[in-house]
């Protein structure tokens, strides 16, 4: 279709007149531009690719020939590709991918995310009668999320595993159930099919080599082109929300203290009044914004207990904050943004802790 949309193209810059079959491909609609949250395990990781691209080098490559402006999204990064950045968790389970969910689609918003999950739920022989269920349940937490995606539901894979395979078959026939559940209501989420993967295509006993790569790539990219030829995919959500940020602790927010925006003016838990010392807004640089500040970590310490205020933006690791297990991670330290010993006091300044999933480290995207 590129080619003749240049012949056309060429054919009427010169002046000359075209059948109308011919023409209209002048007004066939542009390939959708994309944000895509890869999402998943350690396959969307990489494990098993020689440069730790996954499938999302060449989904990148088949995308980008076919026209479509491309940004991967997502908290992690791996690979050598120019843009690896993706939300794939090596060893992880549809219940821990669930976890994060909320958090991330709220600050990625993507238009497409292509889901491969359950390989761990099925080796780790975990809770596989209810497997199927989770999924459903994981599907409908991403498109509450990003109810502008669309979902593109990855079979599991192949393996040599034992235990996996003695799991798989029956997992896999619950998939286009659950995907035709999905559409009949209303939603833009589509079976992707990963049977053309054989063990030869295997790495290990559970990761494609980069020949399975290529293969689980030609089927996103399939997928991809099938919702946009439906008009599934809009174009993406500006990235960036501004609102409270409200805590796990009931009726509190994070706060800055007296509203004031001084270089290490305290962050700290309030009642929640919507006063602009209330209003934070998230950015694309990861960082969490107030007043005009950034969220920084004072003196840019890694000590459990150090303490969280407002500082000038200046790009420093103790300024990052990335969505985790419904709250903020500072990747620099490895803790989490924290209400100490949850308190309900008003005025309370907040610390890095350990990351724990307790209530007072839940904190709303703005």
């Amino acid at each position: 279709m590129r080619y003749r949309t240049a012949i056309v193209a060429a054919a009427l810059s010169a002046g000359v007149v075209l059948p109308a079959a011919l023409d209209s491909a002048q007004a066939a609609p542009a390939p959708a531009s994309l944000r895509v949250m890869p999402l998943g395990d350690s396959i969307t990781w990489g494990v098993g690719s020689s440069t730790g691209n996954s499938y999302r080098g060449d989904l990148a490559t088949q995308l980008s020939s076919e026209g479509h402006a491309l940004d991967f999204v997502g908290t992690q990064r791996n690979g050598t590709m120019s843009d690896p950045d993706n939300e794939g968790h090596s060893g992880w389970r549809i219940d821990q991918i669930a976890g994060i969910a909320d958090s991330v689609l709220a600050q990625y918003r993507p238009n497409v995310v292509t889901l491969e999950i359950g390989t761990n739920d099925l080796n780790q022989n975990y809770q596989v009668p209810t497997a199927p269920d989770r999924l459903r349940a994981l599907i409908d937490q991403i498109t509450t999320a990003a109810p502008d995606a669309t979902v593109l539901v990855g079979t599991v894979i192949v393996s040599t595993s034992s235990t996996e395979e003695a799991n798989r078959p029956g997992f896999n026939r619950a998939v286009p159930g659950i995907v035709q559940t999905e559409q009949a209501a209303g939603k833009h989420v589509r079976l992707i099919d990963m049977s053309a993967l054989t063990a030869g295509d295997l790495s290990d006993s559970l990761h494609p080599n980069d020949g399975g790569y290529q293969k689980m790539a030609t089927a996103f990219n399939a997928g991809i082109q099938a919702a946009d030829a439906a008009g599934w995919i809009n174009a993406p959500v500006p990235i960036g929300s501004t609102g409270l940020v409200r805590s796990g602790i009931s009726g509190k927010c994070l706060d800055v203290n007296g509203g004031n925006s001084a270089n290490g003016t305290a962050a700290q838990i309030w009642t929640c009044n919507n006063t602009t010392a209330q209003i934070w807004t998230t950015s694309s640089d990861g960082t969490l914004r107030a007043l005009g500040k950034c969220l920084d970590i004072s003196g840019a310490a890694t000590a459990n207990g150090s303490k969280v205020a407002v500082w000038d933006c200046n790009g420093g690791g103790n300024q990052q904050w990335q969505p985790y297990n419904r709250g903020y991670r500072n990747p620099a330290s490895g803790r989490c943004l924290d209400d100490p010993a949850s308190s309900t006091t008003d005025g309370t300044q907040v610390v890095i802790w350990d990351c724990n999933g307790g209530a007072n480290q839940q904190w709303s995207a703005p």
